[in-house]
């Protein structure tokens, strides 16, 4: 892919991929019709905001089609959210929203090169990742809580033993790619300095 770094594209990219994509805002309570026709309006939107990319070059371009791409998976998980809202569609729509910023972000770090494209890479990752976490946090807490309300002390004392470990896993998932992306930023130095920038990522994020 060809690099482009014109600002004005760059900046135009925003109006390209940035249409208003009609999920966002539905009622809990609708219909198969308004679900048909919402799911049909984020299509023609989706397909409206790639045509306008046609208009850019390069990686401008390519990140210019995963932002429309982007915004229309993202609509659609919403809108299944809130046609059939459960915990899974809401947790649906949440990873639909991280992956799609992975993928423009990963795209972004095409316009640089060396240590500094293996960082924006590593960042990009720890980004989704920690997102995903987050969201597989926040559905099993829901889920726990539901189970818990339902019945007795002992499944509230199981639905606080799954939250906690839950949280330890996402915890876990988030430091490990942190320290990802600060052992990839080592490798920008050489001998004892990256020898020394390594053990200290190990230190500060708890590695053998």
């Amino acid at each position: 892919m060809t690099v482009n770094k014109s600002n004005k594209k760059f900046s135009a990219i925003a109006l390209a991929a940035g249409l208003v994509f009609s999920a966002g805002v539905m009622a809990q309570s609708m219909t198969k019709n308004d679900y048909k026709n919402n799911k049909a309006t984020i299509s023609a939107d989706y397909t409206s905001a790639k045509t306008a990319c046609a208009s850019f070059s390069g990686n401008a371009k390519d990140i210019c089609v995963l932002e429309a791409k982007g915004k229309e998976k993202i609509a659609k998980a919403e809108l299944e959210a809130s046609y059939k809202p459960t915990v899974k569609t809401h947790y649906n729509a949440r990873v639909a929203k991280a992956e799609a910023d992975y993928a423009v972000s990963k795209e972004r770090c095409d316009d640089l090169a060396g240590n500094p494209k293996d960082v924006c890479i590593k960042e990009a990752k720890a980004a989704l990742t920690t997102a995903t976490a987050n969201a597989k946090l926040q559905m099993k807490t829901t889920d726990a809580n539901e189970k818990a309300n339902e019945t007795t002390t002992d499944a509230n004392n199981k639905a606080n033993t799954k939250v906690a470990e839950a949280r330890t896993d996402a915890t876990t998932e988030k430091r490990d790619a942190q320290y990802k992306v600060a052992a990839e930023k080592c490798d920008a130095f050489a001998a004892s300095a990256k020898d020394n920038c390594l053990a200290q990522a190990k230190t500060k994020y708890s590695k053998p």
